[in-house]
């Protein structure tokens, strides 16, 4: 899941900047629980791979993932995006749903997310990182 997976063809700047909007929407979808608008931005042979669940291949086994709550619902918010041929890097902070109510921002998580794109600017996987100290 990585440019190195992709065919070598250059990119078109089009294909990128699509690419991004369909990562913007991606979160948007998800924070409002529209798994369809959701699906209908994934590649077939999407990849996701987090530290907070099982790695998943397919669009049906990642559109699960996020449906069957084995990720919890939450908002995100874009801190920064980075974009690159077939990668877009997104920084961020998530905040769960179970942490909404905190005011002092406590739940937060701040995350990286890694997509890779297809040829047609679908997203073609994500890998997430999360920021937490060393040995926690």
């Amino acid at each position: 899941m990585t440019t190195r997976d992709m065919t070598g063809a250059p990119v078109s700047g089009a294909v990128t900047a699509a690419g991004v909007d369909h990562v913007r929407l991606s979160y948007h979808y998800l924070d409002i629980g529209d798994i369809d608008g959701y699906a209908s931005l994934l590649a077939d042979d999407v990849h996701v791979a987090r530290p907070d669940a099982p790695h998943r291949t397919g669009r049906e086994a990642v559109l699960s993932l996020h449906q069957d709550a084995t990720i919890g619902p939450g908002t995100h918010r874009i801190d920064g995006i980075v974009a690159d041929g077939h990668s877009v890097v997104v920084t961020g902070l998530l905040t769960p749903l179970t942490a909404a109510g905190a005011d002092d921002g406590s739940g937060d998580l701040e995350f990286v997310d890694w997509f890779t794109l297809s040829d047609d600017g679908m997203l073609r996987g994500y890998r997430r990182y999360y920021f937490t100290a060393p040995g926690h």
